[in-house]
């Protein structure tokens, strides 16, 4: 064998390693790097052990103690929760709400996933001047925003929530979808055992 054949010889084996090297390196590193540990091989949630409270990221655990989110002052919020039942047993254990976890009501983080506890809670706190009106601020001349009930995008409120029948008309009017099942016959009135003022012009619902 030439001088120049050995040479190309070793280029060529040379490139075949760093073509080895490099794709090694890759599989490395989408696997979470070249740690050795036991913490680098732990699987996601493996730190979710029977006795850790349960939370957003350990939301299968059966531990809970509401006390511990009602004693830090405004320390957690929505998303800490698993459920919405959670997070309005924090609300109900001080209802003072440091944790500002009251959507208004009385009923905290209503667009949290199910279980659910919507049974409002005495004793929070009062409406501010400018909170919608609602059944918990119900003064006549309150402003009104429907777009206050369409904010989660899910049937996050009741006609326990609304003053009147008519404001919860309104909320339908302005989205006929109805994601807070307010017409529950589909006749195109929300809520109409509510007391007045009401309006029971009907809403068109579609065929959806």
């Amino acid at each position: 064998m030439s001088r120049l054949s050995g040479s190309r010889a070793v280029r060529r084996g040379v490139v075949v390693l760093a073509v080895v090297a490099v794709a090694l390196a890759v599989v490395v590193l989408a696997r979470g790097g070249w740690g050795t540990t036991a913490e680098a091989k732990r699987p996601e949630h493996e730190w979710c052990t029977p006795g850790t409270p349960r939370t957003s990221l350990c939301p299968n655990n059966k531990a809970f103690d509401a006390k511990e989110y009602a004693t830090h002052g405004d320390a957690f919020e929505c998303a800490n929760f698993a459920h919405q039942a959670d997070a309005q047993a924090v609300l109900r254990a001080d209802p003072r709400d440091p944790n500002h976890l009251d959507d208004g009501g009385g009923v905290a983080c209503r667009g949290l996933p199910e279980p659910r506890d919507v049974k409002p809670v005495n004793g929070t706190a009062p409406c501010g001047p400018g909170d919608t009106r609602s059944a918990r601020c119900p003064q006549p001349d309150r402003a009104f925003d429907a777009r206050y009930f369409l904010r989660h995008d899910n049937d996050a409120y009741d006609c326990t929530d609304f003053a009147s029948q008519a404001d919860a008309q309104a909320v339908l009017r302005f989205a006929p979808a109805d994601p807070n099942h307010l017409d529950g016959g589909r006749k195109g009135v929300a809520c109409p055992d509510l007391p007045g003022p009401k309006d029971v012009k009907p809403v068109r619902r579609g065929t959806s």
